[in-house]
């Protein structure tokens, strides 16, 4: 079998989030679609490891914000490069309270859900949710993973359900490599990493310019 097969499928990227006993949590995912028209119906999958997981069977509700071309690429990193349970990711990214759930204001839509069913596999919960509330805040079309790769060059997290092994060739021993130790992100700037002012922050996960790592 052939793994990158995957990629000729077609995903979105997604932030999903819910309720930590008051406190708004969650995280970043790819792979949500619309089930059935009526009855409106999606799902989502999350893996077992996010604790976005366990707010989702706690809460009994979750949400899916669609993130657009255009939507900061912070949030991606925010939400999937850091665990909720040590920390509150909403605290560095605006929300509102939608439908009675927290929604990222820096996003084209977002589909609120009650959870009516689930899905068990050795990885991840599939999330079947009966919609509530679903509204377009904006005319900005919806990122794609593809074009999170392509355009933004941004990774894939571990416990994304489409995650590979991502190998690249060596580059050449003359040229100087910087690579975010938080979530992979390479810079390939026309600016001289070094010249980057000290108030520089990685464009995928916001994390400051100390944490990347000369390769």
């Amino acid at each position: 079998m052939n793994p990158f097969t995957f990629h000729a499928m077609s995903y979105g990227v997604y932030i999903v989030s819910t309720w930590d006993h008051g406190r708004p949590t969650g995280c970043t995912a790819n792979c949500a679609a619309q089930i059935t028209a009526n009855p409106a119906t999606v799902m989502v999958s999350i893996n077992k490891e996010n604790f976005t997981n366990r707010c989702i069977f706690d809460c009994g509700h979750f949400a899916i914000s669609v993130l657009a071309e255009n939507s900061d690429p912070s949030v991606i990193g925010t939400f999937g490069f850091r665990s909720g349970k040590d920390f509150n990711k909403f605290d560095s990214v605006p929300y509102q309270v939608r439908d009675t759930l927290p929604i990222v204001s820096d996003s084209c839509a977002y589909i609120a859900c009650r959870v009516i069913d689930t899905m068990d596999s050795p990885t991840h919960t599939v999330f079947l949710g009966e919609v509530i509330g679903a509204e377009k805040l904006s005319d900005n079309p919806p990122m794609t993973y593809a074009y999170y790769h392509s355009v933004i060059k941004g990774k894939t997290a571990k416990n994304a359900p489409t995650y590979l092994e991502e190998k690249t060739e060596p580059a050449p021993e003359a040229k100087e490599r910087y690579v975010c130790s938080v979530c992979g992100y390479e810079y390939n700037g026309n600016i001289p990493f070094e010249q980057l002012p000290e108030d520089w922050k990685c464009p995928v996960c916001g994390q400051p310019k100390k944490v990347f790592r000369k390769k």
